[in-house]
């Protein structure tokens, strides 16, 4: 049920980046992370600010994204439902959640590694650029190790 209800999350920040994508996603990006990294350190009502920026000034392309993403959805449940029920292997959404929610530690929270995963957020509230590295070092060491090395790698 669960990975139900994160397709249309997933479907909706596709669409919303696709949309957003025509307009130079790129140097804005590269922008909000510059102002990012310079401000986590001190205060995370900063996050919260380019969030609120963001949804004011693109507030149209959220509508569509989000109208878009209820068919799409609908689709991928029905037509897809029986591969959604097979799973992903605990190595692939590990690898998943290290690149795109490394930074948090999500994927050490994932494998059971809780004190780990608090050390990542520490390492994020002192220099968020490190973590982000640390991160992608375990997506691609999780890559490279085989199914039969991996469950070491678990609590």
């Amino acid at each position: 049920m669960l990975r139900k209800a994160l397709i249309p999350i997933a479907v909706f920040i596709i669409v919303l980046v696709a949309l957003t994508f025509g307009e130079t996603v790129g140097t804005q990006m590269l922008r909000w992370l510059n102002h990012l990294t310079g401000l986590v350190i001190h205060n995370f009502a900063d996050v919260w600010y380019a969030v609120e920026i963001f949804v004011r000034t693109h507030f149209t392309k959220i509508i569509i994204a989000l109208v878009l993403t209820v068919p799409i959805s609908v689709w991928l449940i029905r037509h897809q439902g029986e591969k959604l029920a097979r799973g992903v292997s605990t190595r692939k959404m590990a690898i998943i959640l290290a690149i795109f929610l490394g930074w948090l530690g999500a994927h050490r929270f994932y494998l059971g590694q809780i004190g780990w995963g608090i050390i990542y957020l520490i390492i994020l509230w002192v220099f968020a650029p490190l973590v982000v590295i640390i991160s992608l070092i375990d997506a691609i060491r999780y890559a490279f190790m085989s199914d039969d090395e991996f469950p070491a790698v678990q609590s």
